[in-house]
């Protein structure tokens, strides 16, 4: 059987109809049962590669950042989910990379620099787990390893709300309001400009900020009477 983390081409950045068929029933699903919203996702390219940053609060959350968008994108996930009947060839299917935590992670940033570098989303959460309390965790530097060897903006992403849809430990999803939030780009440029300096904490630091500040707005969306 061949190694779920075996490098693939990189697919279409168009979505495929069964992505289109899934996308068109998670929406009518989590605007009734979540009441989902998002805003912001002009701020993403039409075109091109871009790395999408995001906390990370559910296993819901590669959904509600994918759900709004016209283009897929390729998240990274344990390569054990590919063994999982159905799940496997669907995830296969669906852009995901797998990534081993026993295996060197080498051929799942060289797919994930294949992605970029022909025009499609990847994104990630560097958190590495989701939260405990619903709270930004501090960011794992293993990312910055991409933005070293692409050219593209990173585009910081807030999610609230999932943490109490699901929890960590649920099995069922709870009617509870989710809001997404799309920030503003840290541009390539600038992003150049702190590697060139060796200023990659300083970097590390600019991105979980910009993160928690999508994730406060989103916050803040979900329960107003936080900011009255």
């Amino acid at each position: 059987m061949a190694e779920v983390n075996q490098i693939s081409p990189p697919r279409s950045n168009r979505r495929n109809f069964l992505w289109i068929l899934f996308q068109w029933i998670l929406q009518a699903f989590f605007a009734i049962w979540l009441r989902y919203q998002s805003r912001g996702k002009e701020n993403l390219p039409a075109e091109g590669g871009g790395l999408l940053v995001s906390n990370h609060q559910s296993f819901l959350d590669p959904l509600l950042i994918g759900l709004p968008l016209s283009r897929p994108v390729s998240f990274m996930a344990r390569d054990s989910l590919f063994r999982i009947p159905i799940l496997g060839p669907f995830m296969r299917y669906e852009f995901v990379i797998p990534i081993s935590r026993k295996a060197a992670s080498s051929q799942s940033f060289r797919a994930a620099i294949l992605n970029i570098e022909s025009g499609n989303y990847v994104g990630i959460f560097p958190e590495g787990t989701r939260t405990t309390d619903g709270s930004v965790q501090r960011f794992k530097p293993g990312f910055l390893a991409l933005l070293k060897r692409t050219d593209v903006a990173i585009y910081p992403i807030g999610i609230a709300g999932a943490f109490r849809a699901l929890p960590r430990g649920a099995y069922f999803l709870r009617p509870r309001s989710v809001r997404v939030v799309f920030g503003e780009p840290i541009s390539a440029e600038l992003i150049r400009d702190y590697c060139e300096r060796g200023a990659e904490k300083a970097l590390l630091e600019l991105t979980h900020q910009r993160v928690l500040a999508c994730q406060q707005q989103a916050e803040s969306w979900v329960n107003p009477d936080l900011t009255s």
